[in-house]
């Protein structure tokens, strides 16, 4: 009888144990999924070289004062960013406008989804050989992005520049066979952006992204020889997969970025060659 009762209390205290390790279990998993993006304790963010890097490490400097820790993962290329973020490398990034994002997703059938405003670059237009787009010489050969979106702002700032004269219609989707009129013959030459600025000696001018133009020394506002209005629509924006769009820490980011302590950074950093896009 007591041999009974000792092996059915150890039954019971096994099955007990059990039950609240099993409890414990789900519980942290509940925990750990209910932490979502933060569930490692930090938020890994892509963005390319230069102003995104900077205004991130000044987010980054802020949000540790919120319990935010952010690891900054910089890219020199732009195609690499959106595979790292969709292939979950990165948690969230920072570079693109919208309509290089659209189409980098099109192309590439990724699920990724914008989330707020970021920062915009006014794209510009330099030279080595001339001070103003006025005294381009017939034929000159001019530089823009080879990659679909920033090829069509290329060719649309060269068109509010007085340069060439597009297609009715052609809007972001412009490539060089839209343009309608090039009274001069110039000639324009496709490049990758990041290597536009390191060519530019051997063009009479090229359109360059503001980020890579800054990375070569220029001021935008100062070197370029033509540059977009303040109200570009070509805001860059904060990129996530679909599916963490409502996380919490995605929200948390947005916070600290959109303050007015990194506009205020922002201002006072790149003397309005970078413009807040909030």
């Amino acid at each position: 009888m007591k041999k009974w009762l000792l092996s059915s209390l150890l039954i019971l205290a096994i099955a007990a144990l059990a039950a609240c390790g099993g409890g414990n279990k789900e519980e942290a998993s509940g925990d750990k999924k209910a932490e979502g993006l933060l569930s490692d304790g930090k938020l890994t963010i892509g963005v390319t070289a230069g102003p995104h890097e900077q205004i991130l490490e000044k987010v980054k400097e802020l949000a540790a004062e919120k319990d935010l820790d952010i690891d900054v993962k910089v890219f020199t290329d732009y195609p690499i960013v959106n595979e790292a973020l969709a292939q979950k490398e990165l948690d969230l990034n920072v570079f693109q406008h919208v309509p290089y994002l659209d189409q980098f997703k099109k192309d590439r059938d990724l699920d990724l989804v914008d989330v707020g405003n970021a920062v915009n670059f006014p794209m510009g237009i330099y030279s080595s050989k001339v001070k103003d787009v006025k005294e381009l010489e017939k034929g000159a050969k001019i530089g823009l992005p080879n990659d679909p979106t920033n090829g069509a702002r290329a060719l649309i700032l060269f068109e509010q520049a007085g340069l060439i004269k597009l297609k009715d219609g052609v809007g972001v989707s412009a490539t060089v066979k839209d343009i309608d009129e090039n009274k001069n013959d110039y000639e324009f030459i496709e490049l990758e952006a990041a290597q536009i600025p390191v060519q530019l000696d051997e063009l009479d001018a090229a359109a360059i992204n503001t980020n890579f133009a800054i990375e070569k020394g220029f001021t935008p506002s100062e070197d370029s020889i033509f540059i977009e209005p303040k109200d570009s629509p070509w805001v860059n924006v904060v990129a996530v997969r679909t599916e963490d769009k409502d996380d919490e820490a995605i929200k948390k980011f947005l916070d600290v970025y959109q303050s007015d302590e990194v506009k205020e950074f922002i201002d006072e950093t790149f003397k309005g060659s970078v413009i807040p896009g909030w």
